[in-house]
């Protein structure tokens, strides 16, 4: 009898050490993602506050944004970049690229639309501009007609608001016909981060032009990581606690058999 109770008590000092050095694992492991999932992402990504409305509707003034330090060669037709070109601002801009070296970006073709390489686009994230003039389509891409051939290493750059962006079309008449060289992009707007988190989508209409559409950065990764890791500290800390609720639990259950 006494032998039994003592291989019974064994064993459960056995399980409670294996389940203690488990949870502290898990707790080490959780530290280890969260920790990683916030330093990965400050070495990735950028926040940056939109200061103007020229991005609306795909962001607005005062939206937060999480954008992806990339080098310019990375940047796709369709990427919302975030750039400096001290002819444009002393400031960081926000556009939206349309047009890489080698294109031909035109304004506007049937229905207010705007022209790559022949290809009229639909651009279902712009606020279309409305233009009250005689025999003009209800909205158009732009008021300002142009048509650029863009220089190789150099972007065309358009707010999704055109009616209010001062953007490419606004520096038509300078050297590169209003393009910015790639050099001038700091990053690449991924998310929309504050008032509501959201991934910024990749416009299907440029998937079909040459070197298609960007992929996504590592935020929902980062973002998986650091959840993770939340999840298994806090389990792995409320072993311990859990395990004493439950013995005292069983040992009032003991009492009362007796």
């Amino acid at each position: 009898m006494g032998g039994t109770r003592a291989i019974r008590a064994g064993d459960g000092d056995g399980r409670g050490a294996l389940g203690s050095t488990l949870s502290g694992i898990a707790v080490a492991i959780g530290f280890v993602l969260f920790l990683g999932g916030f330093v990965w992402g400050a070495v990735v990504y950028q926040p940056y506050t939109v200061p103007t409305d020229s991005m609306v509707p795909t962001v607005k003034p005062g939206d937060r944004v999480l954008a992806q330090r990339i080098g310019g060669g990375e940047v796709r037709r369709g990427d919302v970049v975030i750039f400096k070109d001290e002819q444009w601002s002393d400031s960081p801009m926000v556009k939206r690229v349309v047009g890489v070296g080698g294109d031909t970006v035109k304004c506007c073709g049937a229905g207010g639309r705007l022209i790559v390489n022949g290809k009229e686009l639909d651009e279902p994230y712009i606020e279309a501009e409305k233009l009250d003039l005689a025999g003009a389509p209800g909205g158009s891409a732009s008021r300002t007609p142009f048509e650029v051939t863009v220089p190789e290493g150099n972007l065309f750059l358009l707010g999704d608001r055109r009616g209010a962006s001062l953007d490419s079309r606004a520096h038509l008449e300078e050297a590169g016909q209003g393009t910015v060289a790639r050099s001038a992009v700091k990053a690449r707007v991924d998310a929309l981060a504050w008032p509501a988190m959201s991934m910024l989508e990749r416009p299907e209409t440029y998937a079909a032009l040459p070197g298609g559409t960007s992929t996504a950065g590592p935020l929902l990764l980062q973002v998986a990581a650091v959840v993770a890791g939340a999840a298994l500290v806090v389990l792995g800390a409320a072993y311990g606690p859990v395990v004493r609720v439950l013995g005292r639990g069983r040992r009032r259950e003991r009492a009362d058999v007796r």
